[in-house]
């Protein structure tokens, strides 16, 4: 068995006040002050005694970026001085996709490595457009016989970037005579990429440069943003690369495991070339997630390619379309050609655009994939708000456009990271699957929305069309 996957964990501070959802509001001028016990202190999140802000600056309103909205100071506090208002900053962060309680959580879990918990519950709408409207099946988790999903119980969350040859072949003594590639597996069913229409500098590039050595995971990276001081980091990058400037960059393809190739017309001489250059590295293909994803994929399985990328928009979108598909559509669409042409287990399916939350990943490997990239999130534990200002030349209000410690944005990344990789956990056990390739496509353990209304109410009202759902 495998030694087990262990993410090195460490409270990152933000450099920043965070925004938070709520604003306490304390009316002092009413405080008696002789209380035997404040509620501040029967706080059981710890909120007034950690929350920096309100030790130094006691401001009114006090925005508590932990509070877990469970109302209890507001509830048992005798005189009634506390009033709890929506922070109005808090509105203004990221955007329809990228909604403000993501950013949130996700600050929260680059700032701890902890999975995010609400005192009050979960309380938002019971369905809504993409992974919203589709659920996993936690049927597992209520059997006795556990052991717990963090004791004796081990779960393997690897996947596997290689190519995988099929059939093997013997000789007549039985020895492997069929030319077996070298296996490249990642510990962890993702891999890092900073979005290319965001900002990007050398601090946030040693950043992820640090964050994948600390995870054993690969940061996809344009060759342009290499320099020396990613030179201890070689062994987890991959510079992405096309046709045209593959001869201009031996030296990064010589010394990297694997190499990602932008797909165009002529893929196949580009693949030799590569080939020629160094035999065994992992190939990636990056493809546009078009109408005509799964097809490409089918006629690129049969080239010396080991694993397929494809981009969706940041939102998760599909590329090209009018009317868009949402990304768990498209991955269901692309896995179940290649399963239909008996060729799914060739070839390794990698996703990136709307991977926002722990849960997508999960729900994009129930759809099909072997894994996924996370990029715009990378960003977001640097304390980015997704406001796009610098997409307009405008200066960062998180001042990641300057200078910072790269240990600092190392180990928020590694955080967050370690918060999914522990949702992840939490997920299987509770499905009761020990492979995070055991989990690839099993929608049978998953439930779609639009399948259970259909099967429900279809027969008496017909299908309907929901807003945000298709």
């Amino acid at each position: 068995m495998p030694k087990k996957y262990h993410i090195p964990i460490k409270t990152a501070e933000p450099r920043h006040n965070t925004i938070g959802k709520y604003a306490i509001i304390e009316f002092r001028e009413d405080c008696a002050g002789s209380c035997r016990e404040c509620v501040k202190k029967k706080c059981i999140y710890g909120i007034f005694k950690e929350n920096y802000m309100h030790l130094s600056t006691m401001n009114e309103p006090e925005y508590l970026y932990a509070c877990h909205s469970c109302f209890r100071c507001v509830q048992e506090c005798t005189k009634g001085i506390f009033s709890r208002v929506v922070n109005p900053e808090y509105r203004t962060l990221g955007d329809d996709y990228w909604k403000p309680e993501i950013i949130y959580k996700l600050w929260y879990q680059a700032h701890t490595g902890k999975v995010p918990v609400s005192g009050a519950g979960y309380r938002g709408p019971f369905v809504a457009a993409g992974f919203d409207s589709m659920w996993t099946d936690m049927s597992e988790i209520v059997r006795p016989t556990r052991d717990g999903i963090h004791g004796r119980e081990y779960i393997n969350t690897c996947f596997e970037l290689s190519r995988r040859v099929s059939p093997l072949k013997f000789g007549e003594d039985m020895s492997l005579v069929s030319d077996v590639p070298p296996i490249l597996e990642n510990p962890i069913p993702l891999m890092l990429r900073l979005p290319d229409a965001f900002l990007s500098n050398k601090h946030i590039i040693e950043s992820s440069a640090k964050a994948a050595q600390g995870l054993d995971t690969l940061l996809l990276l344009r060759p342009e943003d290499y320099s020396d001081a990613l030179l201890p980091y070689a062994r987890n990058l991959v510079p992405r690369l096309n046709g045209d400037n593959i001869m201009d960059h031996e030296d990064l393809i010589l010394k990297s495991r694997a190499v990602e190739l932008a797909f165009d017309s002529n893929i196949q001489e580009t693949v030799r070339k590569v080939r020629d250059i160094k035999y065994d590295l992992v190939l990636i293909i990056g493809i546009p997630l078009d109408k005509n994803a799964a097809s490409r994929a089918v006629e690129l399985t049969h080239f010396d390619v080991d694993t397929l990328l494809f981009y969706a928009d940041e939102n998760g979108n599909e590329l090209n379309a009018e009317h868009p598909r949402f990304l768990k559509e498209m991955i269901r669409e692309v896995h179940l050609n290649l399963v239909n042409n008996f060729i799914r287990q060739k070839i390794n399916l990698v996703f990136s655009g709307g991977i926002a939350m722990a849960e997508h990943m999960a729900k994009a490997i129930i759809c099909g994939a072997d894994g996924v990239i996370v990029d715009i999130p990378l960003l977001i534990a640097l304390e980015c708000r997704v406001c796009h200002r610098c997409r307009n030349g405008l200066s960062c209000p998180a001042k990641i456009d300057g200078k910072f410690d790269s240990e600092w944005g190392s180990q928020r990344m590694i955080n967050l990271m370690g918060a999914w990789h522990n949702q992840l956990i939490e997920v299987m056990g509770a499905m009761g699957i020990r492979e995070a390739r055991r989990l690839r496509g099993e929608v049978g353990r998953s439930m779609w929305f639009e399948d259970l209304e259909m099967e429900s109410f279809g027969p008496i009202f017909g299908k309907r069309k929901i807003a945000g759902l298709k």
